[in-house]
């Protein structure tokens, strides 16, 4: 049950980072970060047999992008 609440969380994080990058008028070089965090949380969805450190890591770098997107 845990991973399919994972799962869910990941598809709705990235539901909501593709709200944003569709509401932008225009893309900036800091989207790049938002688009850089979908790749790695999709790497999420399609990689069978991930490791809780494995889920842990890419977690984290996404959530870097996230934050430097806003950051700057």
């Amino acid at each position: 049950m845990a991973r399919k609440k994972q799962s869910q969380n990941t598809d709705r994080l990235i539901e909501i980072i593709n709200e944003i990058l569709e509401s932008r008028c225009s893309l900036s070089g800091r989207d790049k970060n938002l688009t850089n965090a979908v790749d790695k949380l999709g790497l999420l969805k399609k990689k069978r047999g991930k490791t809780n450190k494995e889920i842990l890591e890419t977690s984290i770098e996404a959530l870097e992008s996230i934050a430097e997107y806003f950051k700057s």
